[in-house]
This record gives structure tokens, sequence and C-alpha cells, in this order.
């Protein structure tokens, strides 16, 4: 079972934390490559660590000390980082990723894609969450959701790819007028010149996304990588083969759904039915 939550460090702790690993990894005259071998990372996670972008896990921190020979110190160091917070670091990694994509692709079965969501509809699922958020987180939460919608109004925005059960889209999260106007929302964003939308059906004899949500992404540089979440964590991967694996998946996603015009007209007989 993972660990209970605990308050996440400001930035100025994970940057010292982050050089403690440089420090120590440059003076074992080791590259970022080399250490991630040593402690099952690889080299753009190390360097995550080092820049304070990633908090440093008391399991990775205990094989550092290990092989940089260290008494003990990154381990207390972990110790006061935690391994699940509200926004971890994998997903503040992610949405700086995010703001600055040029394509992304998104498979989700679970509730409407966060990029698609309207504000009422963002209120709605954290208002779902148990134990509750606090009032005011929820407000805190819903603004960044929206704030990250701007990507799609950019003067050169990514190109984007949805896949949705259609499940989420008969879900009435936050009553029947948060559900009509999420359905409007949708359909609104089906007709982006750059957005594609694509209800995967109920009923279904096969299906390639049964392990979850994820979603691809490609940077301005064309690294391509993948992000996870669950229930308890989130996790940013760029190994190349399960980066692989999940293009995989999508690319077989994206023929077993209705596509774009008939998810379309299922958006339309959805609305007619509100």
């Amino acid at each position: 079972m993972p660990p209970r939550k605990r308050a996440r460090p400001n930035a100025t702790t994970m940057k010292m934390v982050g050089r403690m690993v440089a420090a120590a990894r440059i003076a074992k005259n080791l590259t970022q490559r080399r250490l991630g071998e040593l402690v099952g990372l690889d080299a753009e996670t190390i360097a995550s660590i080092e820049q304070g972008r990633r908090a440093l896990m008391l399991d990775v921190a205990e094989l550092m000390d290990h092989h940089l020979e260290l008494p003990g110190v990154l381990a207390v160091a972990a110790s006061e980082m935690p391994s699940v917070d509200v926004t971890p670091p994998w997903a503040e990694e992610y949405m700086e990723l995010e703001d600055g994509a040029i394509a992304l692709s998104w498979f989700d079965n679970q509730v409407v894609p966060g990029l698609l969501q309207t504000e009422t509809h963002a209120r709605a699922v954290f208002t779902c969450r148990v134990p509750a958020h606090p009032e005011a987180e929820i407000e805190s939460l819903t603004a960044r959701r929206i704030a990250r919608q701007q990507i799609l109004r950019r003067a050169n925005p990514p190109t984007l790819s949805f896949v949705v059960w259609e499940a989420v889209l008969r879900d009435r999260l936050g009553g029947d007028e948060v559900h009509a106007e999420q359905l409007r929302h949708l359909r609104a964003c089906a007709e982006l010149p750059d957005l594609s939308l694509q209800v995967m059906p109920l009923g279904r004899a096969s299906h390639a996304g049964l392990d979850g949500p994820f979603t691809l992404l490609e940077t301005a540089e064309h690294q391509h990588l993948a992000y996870t979440e669950s229930q308890r964590g989130s996790h940013l991967i760029s190994d190349l083969d399960e980066v692989s694996i999940l293009s995989r998946k999508y690319a077989m996603l994206r023929t077993q759904a209705l596509n774009t015009e008939q998810t379309r007209g299922l958006l339309d007989r959805l609305l007619g039915e509100t």
C-alpha cells in the first residue's frame, strides 16, 4: 500500500535536495545516465531530480546513498519528501510539457479529459473525491484545470486527439444542467480544426484500453513521452519501449472507436436526450 500523503515541500527544498544529489554524483565522477542505471531510473529522471522538478523518493535515495557511498544523507532528505500529493511532481512536470506540446493523444475511460471539461463539470469531478476536498481546494483545483485549457487557444495549438469511453459521456456528474453544458462543449470542441474527438462505444467485444487511461505527448523537440495516473499517484514515462507500447494501444483504440463523424452524431443524439 502506498504511503500516506504528506505536505509537499516547497520548490526551494526540492532544488536543495537535487543539488545534493548532483554534488554527490559529480564527486563520484558518474554521469546522470550511469547513476540512473545503478538505481533503476533513466537519465532524464535523474536530471529532473537534480533540477528540483521531481521529488526524491525514499527507496531511490537509499540506493543512491549505497552507490554514492553516503552515510544515509539522501535517505534522510527523502524522508521529508512526499510520495503522493494533490499535484505530485510527476504531474507538474507533465503539465509543463503539456503546455508546450505540439501533439497530445489522450485516452480516458473514467472522466471527460481535463482539457475538455467545462468549469462546472471540473468542479463536479473534484467534488466527487473521497475523502472530500475542502471547498477552497476544490476552487483552486478547478481554476488550475481550466487555466490549462489555454493551449486550445494558442496561435499555433497542438494537434489533439481524444478517445473517450461512451460511459463517461452518459454519467451526469454535477446534475442534468452540468451534464448538458458539458455535452454542448464537447460538441463544439469536436468542430475545432486541430482536434479529433472519438468515442469508444458501449457493447464492444474487444477493447485495447482495459488497463486504464493514458496520455501520449510530443514536445517541440520531437521527444515522445507518455503519462499515466492512478488513484494514488502519477507517472511520466520516457522509456521508448513503454511509450511505444502505449502508442500501439492508442492506434488500436482509434480503429475500435467511432470515427469523428459518428462521434458528432452520437453527441447530437445525447444532447437530444437531455
